[in-house]
C-alpha cells in the first residue's frame, strides 16, 4: 500500500509553479537584515476573516503576528509574553505587568489599549473557546497593570491568556463589522496584505519587543490540497508544509520531514441533540461499530496511536488517571437507520477516515451518506448541528493549555465548539466541578472524571492520537514545531 501511494502522489501530485517569490517582491534580499522570505504553504485558509476569535486564531499566532499576556512554554506552563510577570492578589482577582512593547500600527502597548482588547474578546459573538464557562473583566492599574477579576475563581487564568483567541490587538483593529489584525498586532511579523483565502503577505516588524526576526517576511499561500504542499515542499517551491500527509510523507526525504507528537485526537462526533443519532442507544450501537485499531496502522501509517480518550499520550500524565466511561447506553439496533457523516479535506487523513467509518457503520447497519467539504465551507454547518456524526481533528490543549478547558468548549451545554450538541447535566456537572479545582494534581484527576462522565454519553468516540508532519526545506533553521501546534514561524526561523 505504502509503495501504491508513493506512486501515486509523484503522478498525481497538484503543482504550484509560480505561487512563491523566491525573496522579494523585485526576486532580491530587501536589504534591511540579516535573512530572506520565507515561503509557507498551511492547510487551513482563513474560515472568518482572520477573526482572532475562532478557527483563524491560530493562523495568526503560527505566522508570528500575534500575542496575549502570556505564552506557553515547552512544558504547557504559562511563560511571559506581553506580560513581564503576573501574581494572584485573590481567588478571583490577578495582576499582570506588562512590558515596554509596541503594535504595529506604532501605538503602545498601553494597559487601557490590553483591556481594551480583552474586553472586546469577552464580547465576542460567539464567545472565544478560550472564555467558555468563563466570565472576566480587565481595569488598568496604573502605567504598567492591568488586574483581570474572573467572576468565578480561575486558577488557571495565566494559561487561558495564552490562548491565540485571546491575542492583543490594537484600538484600530476593531470596527463595528468585524476585527482586523492586518497592521494591528504585536508579534514579530506584520500582515500587509491578505488575498481572500488563497494568499498572505507579511514583512518583518522591525520594532518588535522580542528582537528583529532573521527572515525579512513571509509569502504565505493557503492550499487545502495536502498532496499540493508535500510537492511544493518536495521541488523546492516553498520553506515549510504545515499537515504533509502521511501518504505523501515518503516522498520527502528524510531531513524534510519532522513528524511532533502533539495533544491533537481525531474523533467522531455524534449529533445529541437532533438527527437519528440524539437516541442514545444508536450512538452506543456508532461506538461498537467503529474500531479504532485500523486507523493509526493504516490509515496514519504508524503516525499516531490508536485512540484511548479525549487525551492522548501526548498529554503525559492523563493514562495513569483515566478512568472507565459512566453511564453509557444499551446499543440499539441500527436496521438501517441514515445518518449523514461529514469531514474536511484540509487533513487529508480525514476523508480516509471517514471512508473507513463508513463501511464499519455500514456493517454495523447503517446507511451512511459521506459528504466532504474544505474546512471553512463546513465549519457553520458543523456548529450548527446539520450532520448526524462529524470526524474532527482537534488540538485538546490548543485553546488554553489547561485540560479542562476544551471540555467546557466542546462538550457542555454553553461551549462555543460544541459540535456534538451535548447538553448533558451530569457531564456540565464534571466540568464545572474540574473548573474549580485549583491544585495540579487534583485538577488533572477532575478533568479525567469529566472525560469519563462525557465519553459515557457517546458524544465522542476518539479514533487516533496524532503526529503531525510538517515538512521543512534542508536550509530552514528554527522552525517552531510544538506539541500544541500554535507556532511554526518565530524570530529565529530562516533559511
Amino acid at each position: 500500500m505504502r509503495r501504491l501511494r508513493l506512486l501515486s502522489a509523484l503522478l498525481l501530485a497538484p503543482v504550484l509553479t509560480g505561487c512563491f517569490a523566491s525573496e522579494s517582491a523585485d526576486g532580491k534580499s530587501d536589504g534591511t537584515g540579516d535573512g530572506s522570505r520565507l515561503r509557507v504553504a498551511l492547510a487551513f485558509p482563513p474560515a472568518e476573516h482572520l477573526s482572532p476569535y475562532g478557527a483563524d486564531a491560530t493562523i495568526l499566532s503560527r505566522l508570528g503576528v500575534t500575542e496575549g499576556l502570556t505564552a506557553l512554554d515547552a512544558n504547557g506552563a504559562a511563560a511571559p509574553a506581553l506580560a513581564s510577570s503576573w501574581r494572584r492578589e485573590n481567588d478571583r482577582t490577578w495582576l499582570f505587568t506588562l512590558r515596554e512593547a509596541g503594535f504595529q500600527d506604532g501605538t503602545e502597548v498601553t494597559p487601557a489599549a490590553v483591556v481594551a482588547s480583552l474586553t472586546h474578546a469577552t464580547e465576542a459573538k460567539p464567545a472565544p473557546a478560550a472564555l467558555a464557562g468563563v466570565t472576566l473583566t480587565a481595569k488598568a492599574e496604573g502605567s504598567a497593570g492591568v488586574r483581570v477579576t474572573t467572576k468565578d475563581p480561575d486558577p488557571v487564568l495565566p494559561l487561558r491568556l495564552s490562548s491565540p483567541s485571546l491575542a492583543v490587538l490594537s484600538a484600530k483593529a476593531y470596527a463595528d463589522d468585524g476585527v482586523d489584525p492586518v497592521g494591528h498586532a504585536t508579534g514579530p511579523f506584520e500582515l500587509t496584505k491578505v488575498m481572500g483565502a488563497t494568499a498572505a503577505t507579511l514583512d518583518r516588524f522591525a520594532d518588535y519587543w522580542g528582537g528583529r526576526a532573521h527572515a525579512s517576511g513571509i509569502d504565505v499561500k493557503f492550499v487545502a490540497d495536502g498532496t499540493a504542499r508535500a510537492n511544493a515542499l518536495r521541488t523546492g517551491q516553498v520553506d515549510l508544509a504545515e499537515a504533509i500527509p502521511v501518504a505523501q510523507a515518503a516522498t520527502l526525504d528524510k531531513a524534510q520531514r519532522r513528524a511532533t507528537a502533539t495533544t491533537r485526537t481525531t474523533s467522531l462526533l455524534l449529533n445529541t441533540e437532533s438527527g437519528a443519532l440524539r437516541n442514545a442507544g444508536l450512538r452506543a450501537a456508532a461506538r461498537q461499530a467503529v474500531d479504532t485499531s485500523v486507523f493509526a496502522k493504516d490509515v496514519y501509517e504508524g503516525y499516531a496511536d490508536a485512540g484511548t480518550g479525549i487525551y492522548g499520550p501526548a498529554v503525559t500524565w492523563a493514562e495513569g488517571k483515566r478512568t472507565a466511561p459512566t453511564g453509557r447506553a444499551r446499543a440499539a439496533d441500527a436496521d438501517g437507520t441514515t445518518i449523514t457523516l461529514a469531514t474536511y479535506d484540509n487533513r487529508p487523513e480525514l476523508p480516509e477516515v471517514a471512508q473507513v467509518l463508513k463501511q464499519q457503520l455500514e456493517k454495523a447497519g447503517f446507511d451512511v451518506d459521506l459528504e466532504v467539504r474544505e474546512y471553512s465551507r463546513l465549519e457553520t454547518d458543523a456548529l450548527d448541528g446539520k450532520f448526524d456524526a462529524f470526524v474532527l481533528a482537534r488540538n485538546t490543549l490548543v485553546d488554553t493549555g489547561d485540560p479542562v478547558s476544551v471540555l467546557a468548549s466542546d462538550y457542555t451545554c454553553d461551549g462555543g465548539y460544541n459540535i456534538a450538541q451535548l447538553c448533558d447535566k451530569d457531564a456540565d456537572k464534571a466540568v464545572a466541578k474540574a473548573e474549580r479545582v485549583t491544585d495540579t494534581d487534583e485538577r488533572q484527576d477532575a478533568a479525567m472524571a469529566a472525560e469519563a462522565e462525557i465519553l459515557g454519553t457517546d458524544a465522542v468516540v476518539p479514533l487516533v492520537h496524532q503526529q503531525i508532519i510538517t515538512g521543512v526545506g534542508t536550509g530552514v533553521r528554527g522552525a517552531l514545531l510544538d506539541p500544541y501546534e500554535r507556532t511554526l514561524v518565530g524570530t529565529g526561523t530562516r533559511r
